[in-house]
């Protein structure tokens, strides 16, 4: 799942782009402006920005040039300008690609997977709808944020990203509380219960794939096909 921020003055464009993506698990933020983006970035993440040159105030070229100021986030350029000294102009105010309005969904899709694919990789796992996100510091459902201790989030991360393997006790100690913790293992419960109650009530079925193995420790299952 990725964030994207659609950057365009015609609210009809705004929600046609939303519409194409939703279906492709991108979650869409809107700015009508320049100004508003700028105050977006600030305060949210975004894996990559779908940009329209011609808007009131500050346009699409003062704008691609003074996020490059702060961010390196994947910029297409989507926009009805279609000359190829705009073409150029883009690419050199740091646009990593350029879209002429009308487009084709397929293609534009097939940008964005290969912009995304080219950008610096983050620690995401996603199954069936649960996202952890190490980046972001964030696990969710279906879009609805779960709060986590460090703790918890940094265990269900260990099991998913190592699926089947089984993890003692005294292993998850050491990984998630250090080797020199004075803890003991029915902290390592105690910190399982309170997730699994917590995921559970968001929704996803914890109780399939995040496993007890009596005496040993837990493991994260997944099941042929999933």
């Amino acid at each position: 799942m990725y964030q994207v921020l659609l950057i365009d003055d015609e609210p009809r464009m705004l929600d046609l782009l939303e519409l194409y993506l939703a279906p492709y698990d991108y979650v869409c933020e809107k700015a009508a402006g320049a100004e508003e983006a700028l105050d977006m970035m600030k305060q949210e993440a975004f894996d990559i920005i779908l940009l329209d040159i011609m808007m009131p105030g500050m346009d699409g070229w003062e704008l691609c040039r003074e996020i490059r100021l702060f961010s390196e986030v994947p910029i297409i350029m989507l926009t009805a300008r279609g000359l190829q000294e705009d073409i150029v102009k883009g690419l050199r105010l740091g646009a990593d690609d350029y879209m002429i309005k009308p487009f084709d969904e397929e293609e534009l899709l097939a940008r964005m997977e290969a912009l995304l694919r080219r950008s610096s990789p983050r620690h995401v796992v996603e199954f069936k709808g649960l996202v952890w996100d190490k980046d972001r510091f964030e696990l969710s459902y279906k879009q609805n944020t779960i709060k986590l201790t460090p703790k918890e989030f940094d265990m269900l991360g260990l099991l998913m990203q190592h699926p089947h393997k089984v993890f003692s006790r005294d292993k998850l100690l050491e990984l998630i509380w250090g080797i020199d913790a004075e803890t003991e293992g029915r902290t390592v419960d105690s910190h399982v219960r309170n997730m699994r109650e917590k995921i559970r009530d968001a929704g996803f079925p914890i109780d399939e794939h995040f496993k007890t193995v009596w005496g040993v420790g837990y493991k994260w299952v997944v099941r042929k096909g999933e």
